[in-house]
């Protein structure tokens, strides 16, 4: 094959390829995922399992044995018994008859900020406190408008409330100043942990800070170390203020200024480039917690106008100690996880932060909200060390680290019960020897000084001669298909270098399957959409990506077609002839029912024949569909087939792969009575695909047989778009076990 682009740096760790220091395993021990529990598990008997449930800010008692958390949706504040953190069991729903923002917990009693307001104008909620033991609400304290974050003190002598009176986004185009203006609510806590002032909260004046709208603050945040000084972040002000909660004043207040990201995907796009820099971006802060009564750390969302994809470490004076710059971008890059939809906005989009401390280590969390996971940093005093990327599920919220347990737990938001994205709960322990994910990363491509950016792999396919080389394609998410190689000699597998598909005649490819030919180069399968004049094509490509033919179905066919087409692809000998197989997903109109095609390609004579395939009727609970996703070459006519449903998580029922043979089997035009192949069961592979603890997975798309004869799968995560992101790359064995 040619030599591709990038170099494979080998034995150097992803945290020196990113500057961000390493951190050796006899230093650092590493978080692994041990569950993830749907919100929707923890509704009353007999509600619908549709029935949309949301984690959104999570907080857990003293001991960690309950976990609390916002359902917004639900108006209330679902508590679960976390005893066990491998069996999480709900405890009970507290319903607020408003929408609860926030919550924190004390030694007796869960805090919730309740936002009750009619409209943007009038503005209104209360803390409701909620007592541990019985789930019911014992006061309710009027904040004086909208509440946001919830914090209590170390100590518990105080709950302090940023009230922020969120702005109209369709009123003048969200500009702000917008009234009424936020503040700061404080409640003062006696020994049992009833507010003393519920009928006269402390109001903190926060107008006259900032230069952005001076008279609308927009508090947005708030934490509290344990010298009871509150630090609240003003995120459309892009401005901070520390605030002492005995006496209601502010010590200090600055501007969050503006930060650099260099190398990162900027263009309107759907790519996963280094196309530019963001340049002298405002921070905007959203979430903020204290490092220690010094230092704290904000996570730059951005909301009005800015978000500088980032995290920034501060000094309670408001000088900046450091400021991570492309770091979260580079790491969603590397990883498979960046967002490319949101590349032009605010990218990886940085919005919780959490702080603990494990194995003697201050750790520093930080989560990606558009890509679905969390940074793992060690404080060091200076720059903190990159240790490790968690992967969360879609819309990553709320952050918590447990110390006592060993435990961080992340909530995670969206939740679409049509698309089959569920709000998840996601619990990880420390004490793992080595991180468990990722399964594949990519190096730096040195013409643009990131990691080359890639996801969505939806095919994959072996070298011949080099038993640790994959080739691997990415399908239409993505504007450009590209050919992807990946050197799988150690863990994770790394991406080293790609070439773009150049040459078609078809503006946008759908690339989903990839096969190595014996005569050098590529043959890709195109998905095809007639709905969106997009072909079926099976395209012969060089070593360098540039199409060289581009191979169509004969017309009688095309006029049968669906929008579930071509798949996987493989060239193989039979009778003395190179053929080229490619799999249908799914039936098309010409089909009898449960029956999709396997398209045979003759390129000797450029003709077509077909043979049915017959798919499994739908197992699963949820119903959904069953379709191919991806076929190899076993040798003399027989092939491997990867047959899945379109459910994942616990709806998921079928994800395995079959065995065919063409012996005896004459393929026939299309027209004639095509013949029936005959399969066989051979692998389950739906236990290793749930080994992660994570959401199963729906899209198993890729598997191919190294030159060794090992059998890999490969799953497609989406782009990161209403996905969790995830790409697991899983070695199964000796392909022998398909015997």
């Amino acid at each position: 094959m040619a030599d591709l682009r990038g170099r494979f740096l080998k034995g150097v760790s992803l945290a020196v390829l990113f500057g961000l220091g390493a951190v050796s395993a006899a230093q650092a021990d590493y978080f692994e995922r041990i569950n993830t529990y749907p919100v929707y598990k923890t509704l009353p008997k007999g509600a619908d399992k549709a029935t949309e449930t949301v984690a959104e800010i999570i907080y857990a008692s003293k001991d960690g044995r309950t976990l609390a958390f916002t359902d917004s949706p639900g108006d209330a504040i679902v508590f679960v018994n976390a005893a066990n953190p491998l069996n999480l069991q709900p405890l009970g729903r507290t319903n607020h008859g408003g929408e609860p923002t926030s919550v924190a917990v004390g030694d007796k009693s869960a805090y919730a900020g309740v936002n009750t307001s009619e409209d943007y104008v009038n503005a209104s909620g209360h803390l409701a406190v909620i007592a541990l033991d019985s789930l019911g609400i014992t006061a309710k304290c009027d904040a004086k408008g909208q509440p946001d974050s919830v914090a209590i003190s170390p100590d518990g002598k105080f709950v302090a409330i940023a009230i922020e009176n969120e702005r109209d986004e369709d009123l003048n185009d969200g500009v702000i100043p917008q009234m009424p203006a936020g503040h700061l609510a404080i409640f003062d806590l006696d020994e049992n942990g009833a507010p003393t002032n519920c009928d006269a909260v402390r109001i903190v004046d926060l107008t006259g800070l900032a230069e952005v709208a001076p008279n609308d603050p927009e508090p947005e945040f708030v934490s509290i170390n344990s010298r009871n000084q509150a630090v609240v972040t003003l995120q459309e002000n892009n401005h901070i203020a520390v605030v002492d909660l005995a006496s209601g004043e502010v010590t200090a207040n600055f501007s969050a200024g503006a930060a650099t990201a260099e190398n990162v995907p900027v263009k309107k796009v759907r790519m996963s480039d280094a196309s530019g820099s963001a340049e002298n971006v405002v921070r905007e802060p959203d979430a903020v917690a204290w490092i220690d009564d010094e230092r704290f750390v904000t996570a730059n969302e951005g909301d009005y106008e800015g978000g500088s994809r980032g995290f920034t470490i501060w000094n309670a004076k408001g000088e900046v100690l450091f400021d991570s710059g492309n770091q979260m971008e580079h790491l969603g890059m590397a990883y498979g996880h960046y967002p490319a939809k949101r590349a032009h906005k605010k990218g990886t989009e940085p919005e919780g932060v959490a702080v603990g401390s494990f194995g003697g280590e201050t750790l520093i969390f930080v989560n990606s909200e558009r890509g679905n996971f969390v940074a793992v940093y060690k404080d060091t005093g200076a720059d903190p060390e990159f240790v490790q990327l968690l992967p969360t599920h879609v819309g990553p919220e709320g952050l918590l680290a447990i110390p006592s347990r060993d435990l961080f737990v992340v909530a995670n938001e969206v939740d679409d019960a049509e698309e089959g994205v569920r709000s998840h709960i996601g619990l990880y322990k420390f004490g793992a020897k080595a991180p468990a994910y990722p399964s594949v990363v990519s190096v730096t491509d040195p013409e643009k000084g990131a990691p080359i950016g890639w996801g969505a792999l939806s095919a994959l396919a072996a070298d011949p001669k080099d038993p640790n080389k994959l080739y691997a394609v990415n399908d239409s998410f993505y504007k450009t298909g590209r050919i992807y190689t990946l050197d799988i000699s150690a863990t994770p597998a790394r991406i080293v270098s790609y070439v773009d598909v150049t040459g078609s005649g078809q503006e946008l490819l759908d690339l989903e399957g990839i096969s190595v030919s014996r005569e050098g180069g590529f043959w890709l399968a195109s998905e095809g959409h007639p709905d969106k004049d997009r072909q079926h094509l099976l395209l012969k490509v060089d070593d360098k990506g540039a199409v060289q033919e581009e191979i169509t179905l004969p017309q009688s066919l095309i006029d049968q077609s669906k929008r579930f087409s071509f798949e996987g692809v493989a060239e193989f000998e039979m009778n003395g002839q190179s053929l080229v197989a490619v799999a249908v997903q799914r039936e098309w109109q010409d089909d009898p029912k449960g029956h999709t095609k396997i398209a045979i390609y003759n390129p000797a004579d450029k003709t077509w024949g077909f043979v049915h395939y017959p798919l499994d009727a739908p197992k699963s609970a949820a119903g959904g569909w069953v379709g191919l996703s991806e076929i190899v070459s076993l040798g003399d006519g027989k092939f491997a087939v990867l047959e899945r449903d379109n459910k994942g998580g616990e709806d998921a029922a079928i994800k395995q792969i079959t065995v065919v043979s063409l012996e005896g089997v004459t393929p026939a035009a299309h027209g004639d009575n095509l013949p029936v192949l005959k399969k066989r069961f051979a692998m389950d592979v739906l236990p290793v695909m749930a080994e992660g603890k994570g959401w199963i997975l729906d899209k198993p798309e890729g598997l191919t047989i190294t030159a060794d004869g090992r059998l890999i799968l490969l799953t497609d995560n989406d782009g990161v778009d209403d996905a969790p992101g995830e790409t697991q790359l899983i070695d199964l064995g000796p392909a022998t076990r398909l015997n």
